[in-house]
């Protein structure tokens, strides 16, 4: 039986035309782009190009794009470079209790060097509690770090409403956009963000490589320092093919958003025929009309999540708690969530892309509805 991949979320597939673009850098155009002979002259355009891409993408000027190794690196960046920048004004930092660990981690460890976090509540959807961010800040707070859409739920934050907040107090705005860069329209614009990371492997670029925006302006120490590539703003040379490939799927990103409609039609018939099947045995974790439109993280009511994608090895999905020694422990956002371990420790994420097709997911609910009625 074929496999069924429905993790889409956790990383995607290269699109072939992004190998076809990238792979004549591995070999004839792998001249050192800061060189200034020929070997080096069509590598340097190709950098140009992508950024001009990644640019067009979100709706920035090309030289407000930093590459990085990808979204744990610009959120690194982010948030150690506006700390050091900022020391001198404060040490306050406000975020959420769902973020990626790629936020918490660097936040725990900002705090073991003198930093102060505010780990804000969401509700029962995990939205964020808004009123509860402008409550937070302080005459010290120079940094407010919410993640544009979750990974797990798939949650879309109100980043326009924060961002105001942020404008309004003088605050640096940072938004993990790993999640939701080629699902949803992310124009930084009319976001309002100072800073926004990407992350290439979530739309159908190669893994470590991603970007980070740096609106005009915004004071940001280094994260890497050595010599002067990026601008004397991201030290190390520049990985040419990766970037390239980044380039291209900005651009096919940017060409194809009409594809997020029939990816969604195809979420909710998935939604709607577990709903059918299994009843009250199924609980949407998040609200249909505001989380991603290919993410779909349902709660299958007393079972346990990865003991069902045990039983269905054809399909790749994630689950939202983690088994130890006979105990389940869920994951920090469905805890934020203020979900029943009876009811968390059954999730399963699916998450769709542009290959997913209505055959595979017919076929997924035909395998776990075998297994929801052993």
């Amino acid at each position: 039986m074929d496999n069924i991949y429905l993790d889409y979320n956790a990383s995607t597939p290269i699109d072939s035309v992004v190998i076809e673009v990238m792979m004549p850098y591995f070999s004839k155009g792998f001249g050192n782009p800061s060189s200034s002979h020929w070997a080096s002259t069509d590598v340097r355009e190709a950098i140009t190009n992508a950024r001009s891409n990644v640019a067009g993408l979100i709706g920035c000027e090309p030289d407000e794009v930093v590459f990085t190794s990808g979204g744990s690196e610009s959120n690194n960046h982010a948030l150690k470079g506006v700390f050091t920048a900022l020391k001198a004004k404060g040490n306050h930092i406000i975020t959420t209790k769902i973020e990626h660990p790629a936020i918490i981690n660097p936040c725990k460890f900002l705090e073991s060097i003198g930093a102060e976090v505010s780990y804000i509540d969401v509700d029962q959807y995990g939205v964020v509690n808004i009123e509860q961010i402008e409550d937070e800040i302080k005459e010290n707070t120079i940094l407010i770090s919410i993640m544009h859409a979750n990974n797990e739920i798939g949650t879309i934050q109100p980043i326009c409403e924060i961002a105001n907040i942020a404008k309004k107090h003088n605050i640096i705005f940072h938004s993990d956009a790993a999640q939701s860069i080629g699902k949803v329209p992310v124009k930084v614009s009319e976001l309002g963000v100072d800073l926004l990371s990407i992350a290439g492997h979530k739309f159908y670029a190669p893994k470590g490589i991603g970007a980070l925006y740096i609106k005009r302006g915004t004071p940001i120490a280094s994260f890497i320092h050595g010599a002067g590539h990026e601008a004397g703003r991201r030290a190390g040379t520049e990985n040419t093919p990766l970037i390239v490939a980044l380039g291209k799927a900005s651009e096919l990103a940017n060409k194809n958003m009409v594809q997020i409609d029939s990816i969604q039609k195809l979420r909710n018939y998935f939604w709607e025929e577990l709903k059918n099947l299994f009843g009250d045995d199924v609980v949407l974790n998040g609200k249909l009309e505001d989380i991603l439109p290919n993410t779909l993280n349902v709660s299958f009511v007393g079972r346990v999540g990865a003991d069902i994608l045990a039983q269905v090895p054809q399909i790749a999905a994630s689950t939202g708690s983690a088994c130890h020694s006979g105990t389940v422990e869920l994951s920090a956002v469905l805890k934020a969530m203020g979900i029943s371990e009876h009811i968390g420790k059954g999730t399963i994420r699916f998450s769709l892309g542009k290959y997913t097709t209505k055959e595979e997911i017919v076929k997924a609910i035909q395998l776990l509805e075998k297994v929801m009625k052993k």
